[in-house]
């Protein structure tokens, strides 16, 4: 149920490997764990992608894939659940990094104008970048942590419904014999 779901919506390994782009990674993709959908590498594999959803790079993706490979969860959904952190996320959720690693280190945080820039940005960088990074990485941590228990008891719960299902249904096919 679950899992028909996801290999609907999730791209064929084939299609991703034929991908001119990837070429130069073609033969890390043909790994069969990394399209694997079960507990472990769909629950590792929100870990991954709302870890690095929070990791303030411009290549979350890659980053996402990376850890993907090297931990051997479920890469498309690593790389699908990056998207948390779009344009529209993306302001807060790094300025609530902000402030959470400027209040664990104590520091005063930056006061922010509304009118943030890219000079503003890189005048700024050596003094917000210690407190993003740490808020960041744990925030990421913590929202990954939420997101592979949360994934992993959803799994659990439609297993466990399955075999009521099943064992219901055995019952009753028990009871007309």
């Amino acid at each position: 149920m679950l899992k028909d779901r996801l290999l609907k919506l999730l791209p064929k390994p084939e299609r991703l490997r034929e991908n001119r782009a990837l070429k130069p990674v073609a033969h890390l993709l043909q790994r069969k764990e990394l399209w694997q959908i079960n507990r472990r590498s769909v629950s590792s594999a929100v870990f991954v992608g709302l870890f690095s959803a929070f990791i303030p790079v411009p290549s979350q993706m890659l980053v996402a894939a990376i850890i993907a490979i090297f931990v051997r969860s479920n890469l498309p959904i690593s790389v699908a659940l990056v998207w948390v952190t779009n344009p529209i996320t993306m302001a807060p959720m790094f300025y609530f990094s902000y402030q959470l690693g400027a209040w664990l280190l104590g520091t005063e945080a930056t006061a922010l104008d509304g009118n943030i820039t890219f000079t503003w940005l890189f005048e700024n960088l050596a003094a917000i970048s210690g407190p993003l990074l740490l808020g960041s990485v744990l925030c990421g941590w913590m929202l990954g942590t939420t997101g592979y228990i949360t994934a992993r008891i959803i799994w659990r719960s439609k297993v466990m419904e399955k075999w009521r299902k099943r064992r219901k249904s055995r019952a009753q096919k028990n009871k007309l014999d």
